[in-house]
């Protein structure tokens, strides 16, 4: 499944980079978009759960890179509080296309 890289500024200014395993998190956020932290983690459940959810589609299991990314998230994210300011939804890039070999 290709994924895509996504990139957080929050409140202080600090940038995160991200990655979903699905290109679901298009779905769920775009480029510039700002909202407060609270919103942003329960957005984020939602979108990180949805993209586990085509793993196990796919491939039948959940993938736990998304349920990792999700921690990460939570974790930065209780450092501010509700009040804190914005988090800004910087880039959701395209899909990560893996590289393909060239033939000798």
């Amino acid at each position: 499944m290709p994924t895509v890289d996504f990139t957080l500024r929050w409140p202080d200014g600090r940038q995160q980079r991200c990655t979903s395993p699905s290109t679901v998190i298009h779905e769920h956020f775009v480029d510039g978009q700002e909202m407060p932290v609270p919103e942003l983690v329960a957005r984020m459940r939602v979108a990180m759960h949805a993209a586990s959810e085509r793993v196990r589609a796919r491939y039948g299991f959940a993938c736990t890179g998304a349920a990792e990314q999700l921690e990460q998230i939570e974790a930065v994210a209780a450092r501010y509080g509700g009040d804190a300011g914005p988090v800004t939804v910087v880039a959701v890039g395209k899909p990560a296309v893996p590289e393909v070999p060239r033939a000798s």
